[in-house]
Parts: structure tokens; sequence; C-alpha cells
């Protein structure tokens, strides 16, 4: 029988441990990793993180492409994570199967969609975990629970044999305790290339503007370690349409795309959703075409601007979120107010295809928060390198 690994803060999804031993030899030889429940692993169910999902869905008939490459390089799987359902969500509640506890913050969300991959990683579970990132399910988490998380440049990695939200922003992503384990990581799962030294270093004064005064003074200290990497920050205003424009039609982009994915699901089955799930899709159900093409212009508007400015290896910093993680105890209104501030800046990899990592890089209000390092498609491998340096100079585990 494949060994049990114990779940101290109830991240893996209830019943059966799904564990698959990997290849005796390679790159990732010795690590154990974790995969959310939107990924396919043969034979056994991906339940989406909705029971009615889980009924209506056979299990897998093969393992997802990226599940595979990390077996063949040695890792082995020690299990499948919770998700919030269907994955459209930014706290990482799930009533369902239960929202797993952050380790790094027991009184607060530990942020979604990919809330049990990241608190597996953070409780020392596992060395490292899959997720997925469509507005922010991989970053935010990795921000909420202190540990690092990339979502790589969008279509750069085969997403097949995984449930879909919003395809034209769908990415997997990882996370780790460590910046070299997260590189490692990446050497297996990204093309070749893309590896050219990155700089100069951008601040987006809109993201730090955007921050509250305590997560932008906590985070003053990684800024200055990036710098000592890069040299100084040259402060930019990148959003003349503000942050508030980003979410709005970042929005409405994703919620039609999301109806278009899972519409004819939720109309055939009828569902039972846990708090504001439901909500979301009605909203996308109900958004006006007209609004959704407006927000496909502004998207090739800000995709078409900022690859440009990062054309030549710029580095974009800003806070990975705007707060540490909302307690769990917080109201719905603020919960959405948290969730549209922080989309806000999430958009911006979002919108315009871009890498990004988090790093675990202070505490504000006794809860971690995250600094992001963002690069041009295909700058990914270059990314990963430069935030293991940063890692360094901040002194966190490399």
């Amino acid at each position: 029988m494949p060994r049990e690994i114990e779940d101290r803060v109830g991240a893996f999804v209830p019943g059966p441990r799904v564990e698959l031993a990997g290849a005796a030899e390679g790159p990732l030889a010795g690590l154990d990793f974790a995969v959310k429940d939107l990924f396919d692993v043969a034979g056994a169910p991906t339940t989406y993180g909705n029971p009615d999902w889980a009924r209506t869905h056979p299990p897998a008939a093969a393992t997802a492409p990226i599940v595979q490459s990390l077996l063949q390089a040695g890792a082995s799987l020690r299990g499948k994570t919770k998700t919030v359902e269907l994955a459209y969500g930014l706290t990482g509640e799930n009533v369902w199967h239960g929202t797993p506890t952050n380790p790094a913050a027991p009184d607060r969300f530990p942020g979604g969609s990919s809330c049990g991959s990241a608190a597996a990683v953070a409780a020392g579970l596992v060395d490292f975990a899959l997720g997925s990132d469509t507005g922010g399910s991989v970053r935010i988490p990795a921000s909420y629970c202190g540990v690092f998380g990339i979502r790589p440049s969008w279509g750069v990695i085969s997403l097949a044999g995984a449930c879909p939200l919003g395809p034209s922003f769908d990415t997997p992503g990882w996370f780790a305790r460590d910046a070299a384990v997260l590189r490692r990581v990446g050497e297996v799962l990204l093309p070749s290339g893309g590896d050219a030294p990155l700089g100069p270093l951008l601040k987006v004064q809109e993201a730090w503007i955007n921050a509250v005064p305590a997560t932008a003074a906590a985070l003053s200290g990684a800024l200055g370690a990036a710098e000592r990497v890069l040299g100084p920050a040259m402060g930019i205003h990148l959003v003349p349409e503000t942050l508030d424009q980003l979410y709005e039609n970042f929005r409405v982009v994703q919620a039609e795309e999301a109806w278009a994915s899972l519409g004819s699901w939720i109309e055939a089955t009828k569902p039972q959703f846990g708090p504001g799930v439901g909500e979301r899709f009605a909203a996308a159900k109900a958004v006006d075409p007209a609004a959704a093409a407006a927000g496909r212009r502004l998207r090739d508007s800000v995709r078409q601007r900022v690859r440009a400015l990062l054309a030549g290896g710029a580095v974009l910093v800003y806070p990975t979120s705007p707060i540490p993680a909302p307690r769990l105890d917080s109201a719905m209104d603020m919960q959405q107010a948290v969730r549209e501030r922080t989309m806000g800046v999430t958009a911006i990899a979002g919108l315009a295809g871009l890498c990004e990592v988090s790093l675990p890089a202070a505490k504000a209000e006794g809860a971690p928060v995250g600094l992001s390092l963002v690069a041009a498609p295909g700058r990914d491998r270059a990314l990963l390198a430069l935030a293991e340096r940063v890692a360094e100079a901040l002194q966190l585990p490399g």
C-alpha cells in the first residue's frame, strides 16, 4: 500500500489518497509533490472541488501530461489537493471538502483557488505542488501562505487533462518553500530558452499605491533586496486605464469564458454551490457580450503596451496582493472588496500573458505578504533564476 502522509492542515481532498511513485532517477528524484484536483490522474476522480462535478464525471482515463512529466522526472505524487469549486474564487473556501488551514496564519484564509496546494507546501507535507492560475489562483495563495509561487507565461505549458475556467487566461503553476525547488520544477516543465539575463527593475507605482500602508511598508526591505540584485528601481506608471478598469475588463472577459466553458454543465446539472460561487456563475451567464468585447479590446491594448515595455528584459516589481489574507470571519462584502482590489493587480500579468513569481518576502499585520517579479512572456527560466538571486539577497530559503 502507498504510504500515507499526515495532513495536518486539511490540504488533501477527502477520501483515499492518490499516490504514485516517480521514476527511480531524474532531476526531481527524491522530491514529493501534490496536484490540485483539477488535473487528471488516471483511474482517480477529478472532483474540481464540487460533489456534483465528481458525481457526473467518471474517473480520469489518462494522466495529465504535466503530472506525467513530473513523475518521469523522478518526483513522487502524494495526493490531490483541495480547490475552490470550479476554481472560481480567491479566498480558498470550500464548504464541501473543508477549507484548508493557512499554516502561516491559521486565523486567515489560505487563498484560492489553489488553496490545498499552497497549504500542503507551507505545512511541509510535500516539497512542491501543482496549482492553476487564471486570475491569481497561484500567486495569491503563495502570498497568503508565505511560500514561493509561479504563474508561467500563458500557453508555454500544456493544460491537457486539466479542467478549464478561462482558457485564454488559464495557466498551470506551482508552489515551493524554497526558490531552488521552484526553479528545478521549472527546468522540467518549461521549454528551453528564455534564460537571458533580466533587468532593469521597474517599480509599478499604481500597484504600490494600491497596497495598504502596512503591506507597502513591510515589502520595502524586499524591494531593496531586488534593487541590490538588479540596481535601483525606476518608478513607472503602467496603467493609465486605472487598476479598477483592469479588474472590470478582466472580470467580464474571464466570466464570458467561464460560462462558455462550464455553463452547459451547470445548466444541465443544476449543481449546488458554496457561498459566492453560484453568484459568480450567475453573473458570468449575464455578461453583456458587448462589455466582454470591449474587455478583449482593452486586453489587446494592454498586452501590446506592456510586452513592448518588457521586450528588452525589464522586470516589474510590486506587491503580489495589496493586503494579507482576510480573516476567516470576514464578511462577504469585505471579501469581495479584497477580491476586486487584488485582481486589479493580478490582471496585469493575466491580461498581458506574462510570467510572474511571488516571493514570501515579509509579514504585515502578523501574516505573510508576497513580492512579485514579473517578466515578458517566454522569460520564465530567467525569472526563476532571478527569483533565486533575490531570495538569497533576502536570506530566504534557497
